[in-house]
């Protein structure tokens, strides 16, 4: 099995890689991870990982500067359903747009919106950095030997909102609600880090290689 982590400006590629290298080494089968950065690379890829940091604007452009690699992610993840995890801003990407900086348009794999996060009262700090529990009710093999309540890491400032809260399968609380976790057939997104979440970030992204969508 083929894993290609996308590079295409944004994103802690090396740390990503480097999680990803270790779930893998738990697991009795032989997997590949790779870093791509252009759509011939891309074609072979069995799971489709798509990390991101900073503004929603330069992930998406960064995205299309890369010739082909929009509709080439629309057509193995959308049509062909690899498995694919969107991390941070790779998961707002999934959205339709985002209010960040005026409005960008997204990849529009999930409906919804992604917004500023609602600070309430002065003492609630934003962006939101840190360590959190997340809740979860449905039962999927994402969360394998993950309980509930235990914390993985953030650092955003914005928000994916959800039109269809059944595409939502975790949610973390910081003044709110806001979705941790989206759920789409094939396609998972992650507002926190899991290659920042240590061992249970380990475990996470250990689930990841071993789901079946």
């Amino acid at each position: 099995m083929r894993v290609g982590i996308i590079d295409y400006g944004s994103g802690n590629i090396r740390s990503v890689f480097k999680s990803f290298e270790k779930a893998s080494s738990l697991l009795d089968k032989n997997i590949q991870i790779v870093i791509i950065d252009n759509v011939e690379e891309l074609k072979g890829i069995d799971k489709i990982v798509l990390p991101g940091v900073g503004a929603f604007s330069d992930c998406m452009q960064g995205l299309e500067n890369i010739n082909g690699l929009v509709d080439l992610l629309y057509k193995m993840v959308i049509e062909q359903s690899k498995a694919f995890l969107g991390i941070c801003v790779g998961m707002q990407l999934l959205a339709n747009f985002s209010k960040e900086y005026g409005h960008t348009e997204g990849l529009g794999w999930i409906e919804g919106e992604v917004s500023a996060i609602e600070k309430i009262g002065p003492e609630m700090k934003v962006p939101h950095m840190g360590w959190n529990s997340i809740n979860f009710d449905k039962k999927h093999p994402i969360f394998n030997r993950i309980q509930k309540e235990e914390d993985f890491y953030f650092a955003h400032s914005y928000e994916f909102n959800v039109k269809n809260n059944n595409f939502v399968l975790a949610k973390t609380y910081y003044g709110s609600d806001i979705t941790a976790v989206v759920l789409k057939n094939n396609i998972i997104g992650t507002q926190f880090h899991p290659e920042k979440s240590q061992a249970t970030g380990v475990q996470f992204i250990k689930n990841f290689l071993e789901w079946a969508p």
